[in-house]
């Protein structure tokens, strides 16, 4: 109430003033005889009402927009000083958006080189809905004498490499002086705090934005790892059976067989157990798995069954995806060497390519043929598998081996590790 009063009082004694040295002029000039009085008087009057139902509109606006009257809100020259949580390119580029969706702006200077943005603002009469226009009796009025169109000047400030603070500015465009005498129905205030809502809109938006990215991700993350436990639980379960079972049998014919069967059992279920999800295996403790599983397989197969491994010390310790190695193997014994009668070899090898490491598993079984072709779920698990873990850094491929049999390779890059395999 303070404030406002003070407000309206002070533009009505600059008036008042104003009117009064207008009267010493006339009564100098063109009514040097007469007395006047009575007339300066009544206009006085009636001056006084026209400024005061002026300022009594500004102030109701004000009220009505602001909510609070004080001498900031009052102003017809509002000063915001904006945080923003981007860097300085980033916070203007919101700021400069936010000013270009003002109706009737117009920019004039937008540099992002030197962060700074200017503009014009179409003044637009509150109770008339019409812009004003450039018609000269139109603009004797309280409100818009000498300004029909405000200005805005918004600095971006750099606050470090990840925070950008904007000093706005929003006034008539006009010069400061005439605030004694005139007023802007709040259309600076209002121009002030759209830009402040529409800022405030643009990064609740960009944080709603990346809000939704993480947990995509992390959905997506989650439906990763659940997609490759499941991959990784598809193992033949068959092999596990008909081991027991030949261990039971050999238990009561042969029971030093029995035993060293059941002994590379607990050494391959003991390199099967489950792993933490970012402790990938290595090339070293996969080939131990895989010698554990056919040497329970040599004890089945006997002489049917020959192996061959050349794999390089200093490739042992490379991160390697777990199973997978096992996978190609038991796809050489399942589809290239059980279905013949002489069985045959399984070759184990790894080699540096660059800045790749390659794994092959190859045979000289049965090879593409219609009875032993091996691209079933195996080896479909495995493709997807490599794609989730490492994308298209990884490769796969198989092929034909000479002079029969199939060799499979599997192309990982040299110590990196898949995160989910």
């Amino acid at each position: 109430m303070i404030s406002s009063s003070f407000h309206l009082i002070r533009i009505l004694a600059a008036w008042m003033v104003l009117y009064i040295a207008f009267c010493i002029f006339l009564a100098e000039t063109a009514f040097q005889h007469d007395n006047p009085g009575g007339w300066f008087a009544l206009g006085g009057l009636a001056f006084g009402m026209w400024v005061l139902s002026g300022v009594f509109t500004h102030i109701r606006r004000v009220r009505l927009v602001a909510g609070v009257l004080n001498s900031g809100t009052l102003s017809n020259r509002q000063r915001r000083q904006i945080e923003i949580p981007f860097e300085a390119g980033e916070a203007f580029d919101l700021i400069d958006a936010a000013i270009r969706e003002l109706p009737g702006s117009v920019i004039t200077h937008s540099t992002r080189d030197s962060l700074q943005v200017r503009a014009k603002v179409t003044r637009i009469d509150p109770y008339g809905g019409e812009p004003r226009t450039e018609n000269p009796t139109a603009s004797w009025a309280l409100d818009h004498v000498g300004a029909r169109r405000n200005q805005i000047l918004a600095t971006v400030t750099p606050n470090g490499d990840d925070a950008g603070s904007v000093t706005l500015l929003c006034e008539p465009e006009r010069p400061v002086w005439t605030d004694l005498f005139l007023v802007d129905h709040g259309t600076n205030l209002e121009n002030a705090e759209a830009i402040v809502r529409a800022v405030t809109r643009r990064i609740a938006e960009r944080r709603r934005g990346e809000a939704a990215r993480v947990r995509q991700t992390a959905t997506e993350k989650e439906l990763t790892v659940a997609k490759l436990n499941l991959l990784h639980a598809q193992v033949e379960p068959h092999f596990l059976y008909n081991t027991l079972a030949s261990a039971q049998v050999l238990t009561r014919s042969d029971p030093a067989r029995a035993d060293e069967m059941l002994g590379n059992l607990i050494q391959y279920l003991r390199h099967s157990l489950p792993r933490t999800e970012d402790a990938p295996s290595t090339i070293g403790e996969e080939l131990e798995r895989a010698r554990a599983y056919l040497d329970i397989l040599k004890i089945r197969m006997g002489p049917r069954l020959q192996l061959q491994v050349d794999m390089p010390d200093a490739l042992r310790g490379v991160l390697f995806p777990t199973m997978m190695l096992q996978t190609l193997v038991e796809n050489a014994i399942k589809h290239g060497l059980e279905p013949k009668p002489g069985g045959g070899t399984v070759w184990i090898l790894a080699r540096q390519v660059d800045s790749a490491v390659a794994v092959t598993v190859a045979d000289d079984g049965r090879g593409f043929t219609a009875e032993g072709g091996g691209t079933g779920v195996g080896l479909r698990n495995v493709r997807e598998r490599l794609r989730l873990a490492y994308g298209s850094a990884a490769g796969f491929s198989i092929v034909a081996n000479f002079p029969s049999g199939v060799a499979a390779t599997i192309t990982v890059p040299h110590n990196v590790g898949a995160h989910h395999a």
